[in-house]
């Protein structure tokens, strides 16, 4: 299972809304221009996509759209939940409709121990063939996936990666560090993109590549490629990008920039709320800078 194999950006994908429903028409469109762009892998249904205010009937149109305009690429789409039964279902339930391989994020609201974390993902993977990457973002779950256990998970056959999204350095060179062969390490944070790759990670899954998809695409390929000084270029460039697109909760900031960059309404679903006046002309100010208006 080890021989899954990806690497660049993968775009975790919003999800546009239109007056309270799920805009399919736009989210096509958002498909295919990240496949246009050129990017190296999907990540559909992830946390960026607001999946837990979706209802499965929109999960699944929405990863039928997606598989039926991919051209193609992979499909890791997120299925996490904070029970295992509810995890199992959504695998059994999306794998069908065209994943290629599982993101499972760190359960939320339980804070279990690590013990429990372990447990919890080795009953996941041993619920699917397919290979799953685990998910740690400790800001959004209220607990840590520590090296160790992500380690002892790594040596687990069809637990192929982790996207990290602690902001933890230390933590994840030594995951990199240590880490069993052919297991993957993503970046979850895009301003961590360039120090992480540096260190020898395998690359983004990106909220930026939603506006920015040639853009940070090429990064990823200039660093795997080890032509550090156009990454570093590249990095500069976007670094803007990349810290505005936090100033309020993700993906709130990203959906006001596709929104004065036409792409979609700037709504999303609650109890998120649409960015703020000052979010929005600070997301016009930062795509017009980098060309990307129209």
């Amino acid at each position: 299972m080890k021989n899954f194999k990806i690497s660049g950006c993968g775009t975790a994908l919003v999800t546009p809304f239109k007056n309270g429903v799920v805009d399919y028409e736009a989210y096509k469109n958002l498909v295919i221009r990240q496949v246009e762009a050129g990017v190296d892998y999907l990540v559909p249904l992830g946390t960026t996509a607001e999946t837990p205010c979706l209802t499965l009937k929109e999960k699944v149109r929405l990863l039928t759209i997606t598989k039926e305009n991919a051209a193609g690429k992979k499909l890791v789409v997120g299925v996490g939940a904070n029970s295992p039964i509810t995890t199992i279902e959504n695998m059994e339930i999306m794998g069908p409709c065209g994943a290629d391989a599982f993101l499972v994020v760190v359960p939320y609201y339980n804070k279990p121990t690590q013990d429990g974390l372990y447990s919890y993902f080795k009953a996941v993977a041993e619920a699917t063939d397919k290979p799953i990457f685990l998910y740690n973002v400790p800001g959004r779950t209220g607990i840590n996936l520590s090296t160790e256990t992500t380690l002892k998970l790594a040596e687990i056959d069809n637990i192929v990666a982790v996207k990290e999204a602690s902001s933890n350095y230390a933590q994840i060179a030594a995951i990199l560090r240590s880490r069993p062969e052919g297991f993957m390490v993503f970046s979850g944070n895009d301003d961590e993109t360039l120090s992480l790759m540096a260190t020898g990670a395998d690359g983004v899954i990106s909220v930026a590549s939603n506006i920015a998809p040639a853009e940070v695409t090429e990064l990823t390929h200039c660093m795997l490629e080890g032509n550090y000084a156009r990454a570093r270029e590249i990095y500069f460039r976007l670094l803007p990008l990349f810290k505005n697109c936090f100033v309020e909760s993700n993906p709130i900031p990203a959906k006001a920039a596709l929104s004065c960059m036409g792409l979609c309404e700037n709504e999303l679903r609650l109890p998120l709320a649409s960015a703020q006046p000052a979010t929005c002309e600070l997301m016009e100010k930062t795509v017009r800078e980098l060309g990307l208006l129209k």
